[in-house]
């Protein structure tokens, strides 16, 4: 089987094309050398995969007729990948968290209106002045003027 399908039909990538993609910009290898998508794959090669910044290993266990359902993976490959790479993914994960949590995306209609009552901004008030809205004072605005 090609190597593009192999990593498709077990679910390291989402579409062929985008494992095709992934080959081309060298970031699969068998063994220490790149592959071209058209590399057939035999059981017992160690695939190297280079995706979101880890460096994966497996080793193939068993080829596929097509692609499998995600509980059937195991096997098909077996996954050798350096305890220090999943490490260093939980850090990057860990990073990127500290600002917002996962699923929070922006506030809310809701979330803002309660913000804003929480802060103490009324932003329905109704300015008659705008001068004092914008901050410039009468002093000035009688200097100006005599």
């Amino acid at each position: 089987m090609r190597i593009d399908k192999f990593l498709w039909s077990i679910r390291f990538y989402k579409t062929r094309s985008i494992a095709a993609e992934e080959i081309k910009k060298n970031r699969v290898s068998i063994g220490t050398s790149a592959v071209k998508s058209s590399k057939e794959v035999k059981e017992g090669d160690v695939i190297k995969i280079r995706k979101n910044q880890i460096d994966y290993k497996i080793k193939v266990i068993q080829i596929p007729k097509s692609r499998i359902g995600a509980k059937l993976v195991p096997l098909h490959i077996q996954d050798v990948t350096d305890k220090e790479q999943y490490e260093l993914l939980k850090l990057r994960k860990m990073s990127q968290d500290y600002y917002r949590n996962k699923g929070e995306g922006r506030p809310t209609k809701k979330d803002r209106r309660e913000m804003d009552e929480y802060v103490g901004n009324d932003i329905t008030a109704d300015f008659t002045d705008w001068d004092d809205f914008f901050g410039e004072n009468d002093s000035e605005n009688n200097e100006s003027e005599d």
